[in-house]
């Protein structure tokens, strides 16, 4: 049976701040669209995925959706499309709202007849004298908008981002907002007013600690209006829960954190971090958060990740932790082979950092791949995703595996490498194999016996030794 993985796309895609929306029979994923080694957030064209909402295994890609200088404003091709989100409208089409990069800051509109087919630049949202909204005196800046049409049918749009430190604060005019439209999805019908609130106004409100940063994703479950939030804190998606979709929002709780941080714990990161964005779907009978992973020691190639979410009977989300099986429905088969890159935990010795050169430098394990930007559209030889940079004390988790019956590992490594590689089910457990190294200059495979081990147990590849190393893939 085929599975799916984290990242749930193929490891040459790199489609951050995913919304995911589930219309008719099929989950359609949208996010901005970064490039591989790209030195900007979101520099290539809006694409698209989608996957049966009965097999969520199974994602296809449906092309371009929206190009760069389809806006107006962007003909030029210089500006970055960020973070969008999608609605179906009362008249049966599509619409996608987006912010360019903070060079403009006004919120445009895309139109469709499809969920994935090709969208046509519609306008800018404004108000009823024509003055568009983030351009107007007084306006707070326009930012990652969220839209959603409730069971009355008041159309509700949601933007803004907040400042992350003590110093930033005051410096723009920023707000979390909410406001509606007309039937037109263009004109709006009430003005933005404040909604979350952001560092330096939280006291006695619950949100101390996770206040509002940017990110903002709204949906509708049991009755209750759930807003998903990036939060000061960058690397975590946090959600807030009212009993209407303007207004009272109360801090729910984490619901999950790129670097598997969790408030109250105590620990590290587990892998290096960046910021995050996305959205809460009920699929089927059940629910996932779409979030974001960084690669490349950079904040500006990421990868969508999700992971199947509980709501319990009184509303509130538990957090999840980090997987490397995500939307698979269970854990992975101790069979065949699996790309490095799927490893949700990657650290060494030191204590994991901001996902940038000049965070990491050169002391950190990370995932890259063997090719540049890849489009599919152009064809030729997908890249291949590996860890590169390890040293000794690293440690690559995968979460997790149904490890009964497997015999024998193999990995295939290249570098300076002299020492040995341990598989564990903990990082600091007992070894179920000792994989010697020594080194090589091209992918070489290197194989050892596993020790009997039965049940689900996550999968750690632990290195000591001297040298370092990249690994490309594991197979049983």
């Amino acid at each position: 049976m085929k599975q799916v993985f984290n990242p749930y796309l193929p490891l040459w895609e790199y489609v951050p701040d995913g919304e995911p929306h589930a219309f008719g029979d099929r989950v359609y994923l949208y996010g901005s669209h970064d490039r591989f080694d790209g030195k900007k957030f979101c520099l290539n064209d809006y694409v698209c995925w989608s996957a049966p909402v009965t097999d969520l295994r199974d994602w296809r890609y449906e092309g371009v959706i929206y190009g760069k200088t389809q806006d107006p404003r962007m003909a030029d091709g210089r500006h970055e499309l960020w973070a969008p989100d999608v609605v179906r409208g009362k008249d049966g089409r599509y619409y996608l709202y987006y912010c360019p990069d903070d060079t403009i800051k006004s919120i445009g509109v895309a139109v469709c007849d499809r969920p994935a087919g090709r969208y046509e630049f519609y306008g800018l949202v404004k108000d009823a004298k024509g003055g568009v909204l983030g351009e107007r005196s007084g306006d707070t800046i326009a930012f990652d908008p969220g839209v959603f049409i409730d069971e009355d049918g008041e159309i509700y749009l949601y933007s803004g981002n907040g400042p992350r430190t003590q110093r930033a604060i005051g410096k723009e005019p920023k707000a979390s907002v909410v406001m509606t439209l007309c039937d037109d999805m263009l004109t709006l019908k009430t003005e933005p007013k404040k909604l979350l609130p952001m560092l330096g106004e939280s006291e006695g409100t619950g949100f101390e600690g996770h206040e509002f940063f940017e990110a903002s994703s709204i949906r509708k479950i049991m009755g209750r209006y759930y807003l998903v939030y990036s939060s000061v804190t960058n690397h975590e998606l946090c959600y807030a829960v009212s009993d209407r979709p303007d207004g009272g929002y109360r801090y729910g709780g984490v619901i999950v954190s790129n670097c598997d941080l969790f408030p109250g714990r105590e620990g590290k990161p587990l892998c290096c971090f960046g910021n995050n964005h996305g959205g809460l779907e009920k699929i089927g009978d059940k629910y996932y958060i779409f979030y974001h992973r960084q690669t490349n020691r950079s904040p500006f190639s990421r990868q969508g990740c999700a992971e199947e979410v509980k709501i319990l009977p009184d509303g509130s989300i538990p957090q999840v932790e980090l997987t490397s099986c995500g939307l698979n429905g269970g854990p992975l088969k101790a069979e065949g082979s699996y790309s490095a890159g799927i490893a949700c935990n990657l650290y060494g010795k030191l204590t994991p950092t901001y996902s940038h050169p000049l965070a990491m430098m050169n002391r950190h394990p990370y995932i890259t791949q063997d090719g540049p930007d890849y489009d599919p559209e152009k064809g030729g030889t997908p890249p291949r995703s590996y860890i590169a940079n390890g040293k000794d004390g690293l440690v690559a988790g995968f979460k997790s595996f149904v490890v009964s019956g497997a015999e024998r590992i193999t990995v295939r490594v290249r570098g300076t490498a002299r020492g040995s590689l341990f598989v564990r089910t903990d990082p600091k457990g007992e070894n179920l194999a000792e994989i010697g190294l020594c080194p090589a200059k091209d992918w070489t495979a290197f194989t050892a016996t596993l020790a009997p081990c039965h049940g689900i147990h996550p999968l750690y590849l632990c290195y000591e030794g001297k040298g370092r190393l990249d690994i490309l893939d594991f197979s049983f």
